[in-house]
């Protein structure tokens, strides 16, 4: 198992909770969130530059959609974003009645539709679930008892989904039909629980590897998730590491999302880079381009 440290890029501007990092192969930007500072960040590796976006309520993720906007999963249910003109249009709340819930984690497959996740405030326990927002703007729920839905990957061949739910400390494997969506058969194919930190944002590369990034435990991850072992580490200098994706002109950069909104004062001042994104640029594998929402 390779273990290393890096030196990497910083991005310049501070989340509480960063979250979500993904790339936009057409616009060559990168967007995450800041869940608990409820803002969407947008950044333009040519100038350098960030711009962002107040939400008005905690923003679990993003991704591009194929009309050049975000589709976002949020607080309150599931909205298209366009940043250049602040606006958001809002689609569906699946847990209207569960006020103590919000979005979490949440990713695009590679047919278009938009899946994302939800957890308690309080984390109790079984209170969430995972959901699916079509190309037709509806919303499926596809998997429960969930308690913090997490990071969510599939691979190259359209019929496998990868999913965590963080406090299960592992990674299970669904069987996927790509023409559908539904999923079935979960069964675990990583374990966590001999592992520093815990499972939180996940990605996969073009080799069907999967990059994990550790919550508290201060470093991102690469398995094979058809043996279950782990090839690589990559060492941060911060804990709280939330999650990662490959972006950049060539896909062999690693962005990745920390925060510090757990962390106490002496913590904060020891790790003076918590709360930003790192870019870190691989050598030896590149990711897959991003899967756009086909709904907007």
């Amino acid at each position: 198992m390779r273990q290393r440290e890096v030196d990497a890029q910083v991005i310049a501007h501070h989340s509480e909770l960063g979250e979500s990092p993904i790339w936009d192969d057409e616009k060559k930007k990168a967007y995450w969130v800041d869940i608990t500072g409820e803002r969407i960040h947008e950044y333009n590796p040519e100038n350098g530059k960030v711009r962002s976006m107040k939400t008005g309520q905690m923003v679990g993720a993003v991704a591009p959609t194929s009309q050049g906007k975000l589709v976002a999963a949020m607080q309150h249910g599931f909205y298209i974003v366009d940043m250049d003109n602040h606006d958001f249009h809002f689609l569906s709340d699946p847990e209207e009645e569960k006020s103590n819930n919000r979005f979490n984690d949440g990713k695009c497959d590679t047919e278009g539709r938009f899946w994302a996740g939800t957890i308690s405030l309080t984390r109790e326990k079984g209170a969430a679930a995972l959901y699916c927002l079509n190309k037709r703007r509806k919303v499926r729920k596809m998997h429960s008892p969930v308690t913090v839905s997490n990071g969510l990957a599939w691979n190259r061949d359209r019929n496998c989904m990868y999913y965590i739910d963080t406090p299960e400390q592992q990674v299970v494997v669904f069987n996927y039909e790509f023409q559908t969506g539904d999923i079935f058969t979960p069964r675990p194919v990583i374990d966590f629980t001999e592992e520093k930190g815990k499972p939180d944002g996940m990605t996969i590369d073009s080799e069907g590897k999967l990059w994990i990034a550790h919550f508290e435990g201060g470093k991102v991850s690469r398995w094979d998730p058809d043996t279950g072992e782990k090839q690589e580490e990559i060492n941060l200098p911060v804990s709280l590491v939330t999650s990662c994706t490959f972006g950049g002109k060539d896909l062999n950069q690693l962005f990745v999302t920390t925060a510090d909104v757990k962390l106490t004062e002496k913590e904060k001042k020891e790790q003076p880079m918590a709360g930003f994104t790192f870019v870190i640029t691989l050598e030896h594998v590149t990711g897959l381009p991003p899967n756009r929402y086909q709904g907007a």
